[in-house]
């Protein structure tokens, strides 16, 4: 197999492709039932506008093949094979245009970022019913906070005051792809009448607060939240 073939790998998103290609020879006449796995990764490191790193980065199992390193201007390789594809890669103007346009856009996206970590973002807050099947408890409540800047962030459920522990499981938080982020906890319980379940939320120094009021098997949720400043 020609390791090297530009008119497959003129393009950056062409490398994973070629490397799955290379990989092939690798792998040819071995069982089915053994799996590969291969994943490329761009990315932008920085802690200053002065001191930007961009890297192209391919994985094969685990293993760092491939990499591009705006620091150097050329891509290495770090088996025999993925070597002669490097090179291949750093001798093509296309690649190298493309390399420098990327580290580009990770500079553009730099104001961005630092204007986040100095401006929080407060979260969207939501309290709804969910239907679940098959519980032991009647009912279900999630609250969900999204589009919010810094990642720490804190859920707490209180019923008629009170903390709750017990019944609360809740997801990480999790990357909308722009910045921002998402969180999502959820409270199994069983309805009393005139009884009220809020969901508070910590961010930033700030809280929200949502509630919801059970008449019986009626849950009414108030949609109005409204945030403070947490005393020192």
């Amino acid at each position: 197999m020609n390791l090297w073939n530009e008119n497959i790998c003129k393009h950056n998103n062409f490398i994973l492709m070629c490397l799955i290609f290379f990989s092939l020879e690798m792998v040819v006449n071995k069982p089915l039932a053994h799996a590969f796995y291969g994943h490329g990764t761009l990315k932008c490191q920085f802690t200053s506008s002065h001191d930007l790193v961009y890297l192209e980065q391919v994985y094969f199992n685990k293993r760092l093949m491939v990499q591009y390193n705006s620091t150097l201007g050329k891509y290495e390789g770090y088996t025999k094979k993925a070597k002669d594809l490097a090179d291949g890669f750093s001798k093509s103007k296309p690649f190298l245009e493309q390399a420098v346009k990327n580290r580009e856009k990770c500079r553009t996206h730099m104001d961005l970022v630092f204007e986040l970590q100095s401006h929080p973002v407060e979260p969207s807050v939501r309290v709804t019913p969910v239907v679940r099947q098959g519980s032991s408890h009647q009912a279900m409540l999630a609250c969900s906070a999204y589009n919010f800047y810094p990642k720490q962030i804190r859920l707490t459920w209180l019923r008629n005051g009170e903390k709750v522990i017990n019944y609360v499981t809740s997801t990480e938080e999790l990357p909308d792809g722009n910045w921002l982020y998402q969180i999502h906890s959820y409270l199994e319980y069983t309805p009393s009448p005139r009884e009220e379940i809020t969901c508070m939320v910590e961010h930033s120094n700030k809280i929200a607060v949502g509630t919801a009021l059970l008449f019986g098997s009626f849950v009414f949720v108030a949609g109005l939240f409204f945030y403070k400043r947490t005393t020192a």
